[in-house]
C-alpha cells in the first residue's frame, strides 16, 4: 500500500480515493466502471450516448430515422436514456455492492437535463453520485437534490467553482461529495480553459488546487470534501506532497486514460493496440470540437487533416475594400468574394492540388477542400442529430428555435460520428481519439511490457502500491 493513502467514506462506505474518469461516448461502460467498483473504487459510468443492448446482447448502433434535427434529437436523448440505464444495471452487478458506482454528463450534450434525469429515475439506489462539467452545470445540484445522489461538479478553477457554488451549490452543501478539479493542460477530452489561460503555457497544478482548497474553504466546505485530482494521474508516488497534505486537505486521484487498456475496457483492440505507441507529444490540446472548448486528443491522420483544412484558409469581403482588392476566381463558382492578391494566389495553389471548393466559415473567411470532403462535410451537417447544447459544427441549438443563429463552421467535425465510430471498431486513422497527455506512459511503463493487458482489478492493485 503505498504510504498515506486511506480510504475515504463515500455513499455510506469505504472505498480507495481512486476514481474511474467517464469517457463518452462508449469508452467507458458498465464492464470497467463495475470492475473499478468491485475493486474498491470509484467507477463512472459515462452517460454520453451509452450503449444499449439488444436481446442476445450485441451493441445497439445508434440509427437515425427522423426527417428533421428535432425529431433525430429526441431519438439521440431516447438512446441516451435507455444506453445509460443498462450499463448502470449491469454495472451494480459487477459491483456486487463494493465500491461505488457514479454516472458522468456532460453539461454541453445535447438533452442533458433530460438525460440525466430519465437515467437516475430508473436506476434509484444504483447510482452514488453525478460527475458533471463541460460547461457551467448550476442546476446540477437541483437534480441531485430530487432524486437524493451526490453530485460532484468538475471544474478547472476557483475561479469556477466559486460561481457555481454561489449561484446554486451552496443550497445543497450536503449533497457535494467531492470537487473535482480536471486540469486544462493535463486531461483528455474536452478540458476547461477560460479566455486567461494560455494554452501553450501549462500551468502547475498544485497551486491551482490550493486556491481552489482556499476558496472552499471560505466558502465553509470542510476539508474532508475531498478534491479530486483529474488530469495527468499515472503514478501515485509522483503525487506523494499531495497525500494527507494539510494545504490541500482530503485528496483523491481520477484514471481517466489509464483505465482505457484493461481487459475490462470496451474499446476496440486496435485502439487499445496503439496506446503503447503513443510518443510522448502525441495528444494535441486543439480547438477543432464543435463544442468551442478546447480538447486533447492523439495526433492522428484525422487531427492532422483538421489541422491542415484551417491552414488552408484565407478572410475575405463581399465588396471590395482595403487590401482584398483581388477578386477570387477559384472555388467559389461565380460568387464574389474579394482577397488579397497573396491570398489569390494561395488558393490558386490550392485548387490546383484539388482543393477546389471554397466553403464560408462564421469568421469570414473560406477554407479550401476536396470535393471529396465538402461532400462528408455537408452530409455530416445535414444529418446532425443534436447532440450538443450547442454545436458549432452543424449550427445546432438544442432549444428555443433550435439554431444558434450563426453559420456552419467547416473547420470542425461531427464529433457525434467521430466518437461513436472509433468506440466501435472503425479506423482510429480517420475518427477523434480521446486521450490524456500522460498516454506516452503506456510504452514506459513496465507494468504493460511484453504485451501485458491487466484486468481493472490488477491496475487498481498496481496504483495501490504508488506504481
Amino acid at each position: 500500500m503505498f504510504k498515506g493513502l486511506k480510504p475515504i467514506v463515500y455513499g455510506g462506505r469505504e472505498v480507495w480515493p481512486l476514481v474511474e474518469g467517464g469517457k463518452g461516448v462508449a469508452a467507458t461502460n458498465h464492464a470497467s466502471s463495475g470492475a473499478w467498483a468491485a475493486a474498491g473504487g470509484i467507477g463512472t459510468i459515462s452517460a454520453v450516448n451509452a450503449d444499449n443492448y439488444d436481446d442476445n446482447g450485441d451493441v445497439i448502433r445508434q440509427v437515425y430515422h427522423g426527417r428533421t434535427r428535432e425529431e433525430r434529437h429526441a431519438e439521440l436523448v431516447r438512446y441516451g436514456i435507455d444506453g445509460a440505464v443498462a450499463q448502470v444495471k449491469r454495472a451494480h452487478d459487477i459491483a456486487g455492492g463494493k465500491g461505488a458506482i457514479n454516472i458522468n454528463v456532460l453539461w454541453e450534450m445535447g438533452g442533458a437535463q433530460q438525460v440525466l434525469e430519465g437515467v437516475l429515475e430508473q436506476t434509484k439506489g444504483m447510482v452514488t453520485g453525478v460527475t458533471c462539467g463541460a460547461g457551467m452545470p448550476y442546476r446540477l445540484s437541483e437534480i441531485a437534490a430530487h432524486y437524493g445522489v451526490n453530485y460532484l461538479p468538475i471544474i478547472s478553477s476557483g475561479r469556477a467553482f466559486r460561481a457555481l457554488w454561489k449561484r446554486a451549490y451552496h443550497k445543497v452543501p450536503e449533497l457535494m461529495a467531492a470537487v473535482v478539479y480536471e486540469d486544462p493542460w493535463l486531461a483528455g477530452g474536452h478540458n476547461g480553459l477560460s479566455n486567461a489561460e494560455d494554452p501553450t503555457k501549462p500551468e502547475d497544478p498544485y497551486p491551482r488546487v490550493k486556491l481552489l482548497r482556499d476558496t472552499m474553504r471560505a466558502e465553509g466546505i470542510s476539508d474532508d470534501v475531498p478534491i479530486i485530482m483529474a488530469g495527468g494521474v499515472w503514478y501515485l508516488r509522483d503525487w506523494d506532497n499531495w497525500i494527507d497534505n494539510p494545504e490541500l486537505g482530503q485528496i483523491a486521484f481520477q484514471f481517466g486514460t489509464r483505465p482505457l487498456l484493461t481487459q475490462e475496457s470496451p474499446i476496440p483492440q486496435v485502439w487499445k493496440d496503439h496506446l503503447t505507441k503513443i510518443p510522448e507529444g502525441g495528444v494535441l490540446l486543439h480547438k477543432f470540437s464543435p463544442t468551442g472548448f478546447y480538447s486533447s486528443a492523439v495526433i492522428n491522420p484525422f487531427l492532422c487533416e483538421l489541422q491542415a483544412r484551417s491552414d488552408r484558409q484565407i478572410p475575405y469581403s463581399t465588396e471590395q475594400a482595403g487590401d482584398h482588392t483581388a477578386l477570387l476566381d477559384v472555388g467559389v463558382r461565380g460568387k464574389k468574394f474579394w482577397v488579397t492578391p497573396h491570398d489569390l494566389q494561395r488558393a490558386r495553389e490550392w485548387d490546383a492540388r484539388g482543393f477546389t471548393i471554397a466553403l464560408r466559415t462564421p469568421d469570414n473567411t473560406l477554407v479550401f477542400v476536396t470535393p471529396e470532403e465538402g461532400a462528408v462535410i455537408r452530409k455530416d451537417q445535414t444529418d446532425c442529430m443534436g447532440c450538443l447544447s450547442h454545436c458549432g459544427f452543424s449550427s445546432w441549438k438544442d432549444h428555443d428555435n433550435f439554431t444558434t443563429g450563426r453559420l456552419a463552421d467547416p473547420r470542425s467535425f461531427c464529433i457525434q460520428k467521430g466518437l461513436q465510430n472509433i468506440a466501435h471498431g472503425e479506423s482510429i486513422d480517420e475518427n477523434l481519439m480521446f486521450a490524456g497527455h500522460v498516454a506516452y506512459e503506456f510504452g514506459r511503463d513496465p507494468f504493460y511490457s511484453n504485451g501485458f493487458v491487466p484486468t481493472v482489478k490488477q491496475l487498481v492493485d498496481r496504483i495501490l502500491t504508488g506504481d
